[in-house]
């Protein structure tokens, strides 16, 4: 499986574009470090309850705990893909570094396409397929999720890890539909805001901007679903999970500054953090 020369900047919108130059610039220590602990790095955030003894020391222990976090959550994401043959071919849909590619490899030795706009995300984890040899299997493509030009039901499981927020939501389970064989699975693992609550919240509108977003609601999900012979097989809201991530981040050397808006959304019942697998029928 080569690389991609599919084209890129004719097939996306002048959002997507700045959402590309946002990734291009991006050079975060909170990623960057984390992804030094053990090569798989990772653009998503943790699940699971910390060894808060790390905060009394190193400092260093609170980026691999965090990393640790992160990792727990990719592999929650994977566990729900279902039965995954060698022989068959998966998509991660928005794969950043392609921490959780690699990590779909080497748990089901199938073939795996990474998509992103970021060429430099792109570049940054072909390298790294080379390094580990995998790039056989694994390879990734600067191409628009909405329009991937591969094959029609040549997908056995695709996944978003914390992407959908750059799409429109009927738009991209148009395009997954298609690309996923019939019996195959979908998973995202994604921040929403609450629908009882209301229209997004002060914090969840200071997330779309912090990160150039455009959060959905809750029921947005299951809508466009239904409309892409997409059925839910399950709903994990992960919310508890991952606030001990972010109260571990915010005493971190690492935190950005969103720590504490990401608390206040979660615990005033305005934003939820759901796992959601569904079956292409």
């Amino acid at each position: 499986m080569a690389e991609s020369t599919h084209p890129t900047t004719a097939t996306i919108s002048v959002y997507q574009g700045s959402v590309a130059d946002y990734w291009n610039r991006e050079a975060n220590p909170v990623n960057l470090e984390l992804g030094k602990v053990d090569g798989y790095f990772h653009h998503h955030y943790g699940i699971g309850d910390p060894d808060w003894s790390v905060t009394d020391g190193d400092p260093e222990r609170i980026t691999e705990e965090l990393h640790r976090l992160e990792t727990l959550q990719a592999e929650l994401l994977l566990d729900h893909l279902g039965q995954i043959d060698p022989d068959q071919r998966v998509m991660d849909a928005g794969c950043g570094r392609g921490g959780s590619s690699f990590m779909a490899h080497d748990r089901f030795g199938c073939a795996v396409d990474g998509i992103s706009i970021s060429r430099k995300q792109v570049d940054f984890a072909n390298a790294q397929a080379r390094q580990r040899e995998v790039a056989d299997k694994v390879a990734f493509h600067q191409i628009n999720m909405l329009d991937t030009g591969f094959e029609t039901a040549s997908m056995q499981a695709i996944w978003n890890n914390e992407s959908t927020m750059y799409t429109d939501l009927f738009d991209l389970f148009t395009e997954h539909a298609r690309l996923l064989a019939r019996g195959g699975r979908y998973v995202t693992i994604t921040g929403c805001y609450n629908d009882v609550y209301g229209l997004p919240s002060r914090a969840v509108s200071k997330i779309n901007a912090h990160y150039i977003c455009d959060i959905h609601p809750r029921s947005g999900y299951f809508r466009a679903m239904a409309a892409n012979r997409l059925v839910p097989r399950a709903v994990v809201d992960l919310t508890d999970a991952t606030l001990p991530y972010w109260y571990l981040r915010a005493k971190s050397p690492l935190a950005t500054g969103i720590e504490e808006t990401f608390i206040e959304a979660y615990t005033a019942g305005s934003f939820q953090y759901l796992l959601i697998a569904a079956d292409r029928v």
